[in-house]
């Protein structure tokens, strides 16, 4: 073979789905290839062909664009443009450019269908889109964990063993007992009719009438509880379990299309998982002291570990982490209060970062801040301090390290009235400067904790509402978000680190999450929604109409596809003894899902390309 097709054969065996084909078909392949030229700013793909072309890219960069003039797509060297080998099955095809010189192969499309029909796997390449590959790449993630399923895939309702047992609000508590008594369980439905009123418990009957000293022919309305959080017959098991560690309740009445099906329990869900957040949260409420929180928070990497060896994605294992660092500090704040005495104004304690939007990964540092009502006292302040630095050293206790950047409630200046909160966010927004945005970016990621009188939500809608009213300050915001950039060279390759201690790695956390949460982050304040985690933010920004529904659902499949691949480069170290980091090298990684990440890599690239262009935010850098 001519050396030049020889390079051509070395160059296809490199590049999906080509080097799932058999050598022979290889060795055949550049005999049947043309090689085009298109200098920068040629029409692509050309209008003028003998016969439609599979295009494949050597050198070079080609923009794809919607009849709109929209940026949907960029390709680089080793991607595919098989649109016209689809012209009869696109009503809209995509028309581009090449943004430089650009060099392709040609291959027939009638060649490209033969080569097709004789190899299946080779075929599924071009029968699925992008986000198509990122969504089977992330279920054949799930369904193959390192060892069994279990609350990964099992639902709800499947666990479901027997028939609710029920009664009327009217019935007596007494009634009630010998109900529960007879059935032999520990919660019992109130039903009104056919709606769901309420709920009691074993704790009920001993702390809302035994030990109050209530009359037992009382009707049970009196003593049960009205705000039930509940689950969905076809919701995944490992969900009920995060809301569960999350509330520190141990029943969920399940729902089938708005009727009453039945009640799981965490006992139900332990069967399946014997290492789990609700064990250590009920632990958590237990302890005593600080050194007791600190040999739960120990279990932590464990627990990270075990989620991911049982198929986890990176939402299920943030969720249930996040769950206990907030159980940690509600206790933290409990002891402190406990030491102290009851605080003499009301306060919210607000959490930052990824406890905020519930994404933690095993032991994350801290960032928290406090927020006072503005009738406190300024000699209040004193016991604030106090409580501020036992919670703090407390984190750093459990693992939960101290700020580097001391964005903590210790820090006087995270420790303010609500009214000097307002005029933070005021300033920030109306003065966008670099301290602002990065400020900004910190603290339109927070979460209340033991907020009893709702403060922080009264903040948040005012913050909300003039954020969503100033388009310049969202320009600015936009602006910033894009300077993470996914290390995504210039032919298609990923950039790499050179030199020092994380030599031959890249950052998958700051180069491929960040730029999402920050895409996320921009989405809900242009719409002024106040959702934190990350999914729900794509999620409901697409609800509102600030981002479409397909873009919305290709972020949170490149999200939970980064972000499982960075979880489980974690749970691998923390079992090997190592400390766990976010700099992985691509030899870490197969060859599919190397491709796997360089196509969720190519979509945060476009999206923030459509969100660059939206704002025009080359004006504001």
């Amino acid at each position: 073979m001519h050396i030049e097709l020889i390079e051509i054969r070395d160059f296809l065996a490199k590049q999906p789905p080509f080097d799932q084909l058999p050598e022979t078909i290889l060795e055949q392949l550049p005999k049947r290839l043309s090689v085009r030229y298109f200098r920068r700013g040629s029409p692509f793909p050309p209008a003028q062909t003998d016969q439609p072309y599979l295009y494949i890219l050597r050198k070079g960069a080609v923009e794809l664009r919607d009849k709109h003039g929209e940026l949907v797509g960029k390709l680089a060297e080793g991607d595919l443009c098989d649109m016209p080998c689809r012209m009869a099955t696109t009503p809209d095809p995509f028309q581009g450019n090449a943004s430089e010189d650009t060099l392709v192969y040609a291959l027939p499309c009638a060649e490209l269908e033969r080569i097709r029909q004789e190899f299946r796997g080779f075929a599924e390449h071009f029968d699925q889109s992008i986000s198509n590959r990122l969504r089977k790449a992330l279920d054949i993630m799930v369904e193959s964990p390192a060892t069994g399923s279990g609350l990964m895939t099992v639902k709800i309702g499947d666990l479901i063993k027997r028939t609710p047992i029920t009664t009327s609000p009217l019935t007596s508590i007494r009634e009630a007992a010998r109900i529960m008594s007879e059935h032999r369980v520990s919660s019992l439905l109130i039903m009104d009719g056919d709606q769901l009123a309420g709920m009691i418990t074993d704790r009920d009957l001993r702390n809302r009438c035994v030990a109050a000293g209530l009359a037992t022919d009382r009707p049970v309305q009196d003593i049960m509880t009205r705000e039930l959080h509940t689950a969905q017959t076809d919701s995944l098991g490992f969900q009920a379990l995060i809301t569960m560690s999350r509330l520190n309740v141990h029943h969920l009445p399940v729902l089938d299309r708005g009727r009453v099906a039945g009640l799981i329990s965490t006992t139900d869900l332990t069967r399946f998982q014997s290492a789990n957040s609700v064990y250590l949260v009920g632990d958590i409420h237990r302890a005593d002291s600080v050194e007791t929180l600190s040999l739960i928070s120990a279990k932590i990497p464990e627990l990270q570990i075990h989620l991911i060896n049982s198929g986890a994605t990176a939402n299920h294992v943030g969720q249930a982490i996040s769950a206990i660092t907030d159980a940690i500090t509600v206790r933290l704040l409990e002891l402190a209060e406990a030491d102290l005495g009851s605080p003499p104004a009301p306060y919210a304690w607000l959490v930052g970062g990824s406890q905020a939007r519930r994404e933690q990964s095993s032991h994350s540092d801290q960032d928290n801040a406090l927020l006072v009502a503005d009738h406190a006292k300024p000699d209040d302040d004193a016991y604030f301090a106090a409580l501020a630095r036992l919670v703090n050293d407390g984190l750093d206790a459990c693992g939960f390290i101290y700020c580097p950047g001391d964005v903590m409630a210790s820090n006087p200046k995270w420790r303010q009235p609500m009214r000097i909160w307002h005029k933070y966010f005021t300033n920030w927004i109306l003065k966008p400067e670099p301290m602002s945005l990065m400020l900004a970016n910190v603290f339109f990621d927070l979460r209340a904790i033991n907020d009893r009188n709702a403060l922080y939500a009264e903040l948040q809608e005012r913050i909300l509402e003039r954020s969503k009213a100033n388009r310049i300050f969202i320009a600015y915001m936009a602006a910033n978000a894009l300077k993470y950039r996914p290390p995504l060279g210039f032919f298609r390759n990923i950039v790499l680190i050179q030199g020092g201690e994380h030599d031959h790695t890249f950052d998958i956390k700051h180069r491929g999450i960040v730029p999402i949460v920050d895409l996320a982050r921009i989405y809900v304040l242009t719409a002024g929604l106040a959702e934190i985690n990350t999914i729900e933010r794509l999620q409901a920004a697409a609800a509102h109409g600030a981002l479409s529904q397909d873009g919305a659902a290709n972020l949170i499949d490149a999200l939970e596809l980064v972000g499982t691949l960075r979880m489980r480069h974690q749970a691998n170290q923390l079992a090997h003894g190592q400390q766990a980091d976010n700099f992985v090298s691509p030899d870490e990684l197969s060859p599919l899902e190397r491709g796997h990440l360089k196509d969720a890599f190519l979509l945060i690239n476009t999206m923030q390309e459509s969100l660059g262009q939206r704002y025009q935010t080359g004006r504001f850098t």
